[in-house]
């Protein structure tokens, strides 16, 4: 997933065209829930950041690339934060040094910055590696989801079939049925419409529409979609798969599931930021936006059950 730093790449993913068959990716739909998603990703923390830092860039590059370049890059710009590219190895086989590639900073660009002399790094994951796949999984889960949901839709329309016996009585047909789906209360047509033996000349194709009506269900799998994603980057939330009552156990072991994977990624960027500090001076901070525990705070928890419809 090419995250959208460059107005290039945010116009192909601001793109807009329909597939004519199942896709999963590379189609409006996904491209739309990618977005969405990383709005999200990008909103789990609140970062107190320099003004010299771009917050989108830093955004992006923290949870687009997993890891943000923070180096001084002299008196006109000062202290920035840049996507970079790890490479060499130390001792313990970790980036010895990042490549950072900006127009404007052509001293900068293809140098070899070496970590903890050169620049400083801030990193979300311990494999150096950001959440791009994590979000095209999901979205692509909620894409398929939401093509079902509108192939549903249309499949569940009560729809008529005509016996016309000639071009004229099938365009006396198409009349009427616009006239009836245009809202007139009354419509008037002529009896060469009906049958020999005086019936109507059509029939419905689909009747048991309730029987194949499975767009609630879908609707509700599409929420549980989001909500999974939800609970792997640590936004706090109901996850309650359609049941009406969680014991109070089951709602704090979706508290403990919903901060797991966070709570590791905070623990990356605290301990990055304080070395960034120290070296440049600044008072760069991470806190959680919305606290994990924090529904189980507002809402008290009853010693037998939590009703949640």
């Amino acid at each position: 997933m090419n995250m959208p730093i460059e107005f290039s790449v945010a116009n192909i993913i601001g793109a807009s065209y329909t597939p004519h068959n199942v896709q999963i990716t590379g189609n409006s739909t996904y491209n739309l829930l990618c977005r969405y998603l990383w709005q999200k990703v990008c909103n789990v923390f609140k970062f107190k950041l320099p003004d010299t830092f771009g917050k989108e860039i830093f955004l992006y590059s923290l949870f687009g690339n997993g890891v943000v370049t923070v180096f001084d890059s002299g008196p006109e710009f000062g202290v920035l934060a840049q996507w970079g590219n790890p490479g060499g190895y130390t001792v313990n086989y970790e980036p010895r040094y990042m490549m950072v590639s900006n127009p404007l900073l052509p001293e900068i660009t293809g140098k070899q910055l070496v970590i903890g002399e050169d620049c400083a790094v801030i990193r979300l994951t311990n494999d150096w590696h950001g959440v791009g796949d994590l979000i095209g999984f999901y979205a692509g889960k909620m894409a398929l989801a939401a093509q079902a949901i509108d192939m549903n839709l249309i499949n569940s329309k009560l729809s008529y079939v005509f016996a016309a016996k000639d071009k004229t009585q099938a365009k006396s047909f198409k009349v009427m049925m616009d006239d009836i789906n245009s809202g007139k209360p009354s419509v008037v047509i002529d009896k060469s419409l009906f049958a020999e033996d005086g019936s109507p000349a059509w029939n419905a194709f689909q009747q048991n529409l309730q029987q194949t009506y499975i767009t609630s269900d879908l609707l509700s799998d599409f929420r549980k979609i989001e909500e999974e994603f939800d609970t792997k980057i640590g936004i706090p939330n109901a996850n309650t798969d359609k049941r009406e009552r969680l014991i109070t156990d089951e709602v704090n072991a979706n508290n403990v599931e919903t901060q797991m994977l966070a709570a590791a990624w905070l623990d990356n960027i605290r301990a990055d930021v304080k070395i960034v500090n120290e070296m440049y001076g600044l008072d760069i901070t991470a806190e959680w936006r919305f606290d994990p525990n924090e529904r189980e705070q507002s809402q008290p928890v009853d010693s037998r059950a939590v009703y949640m419809g």
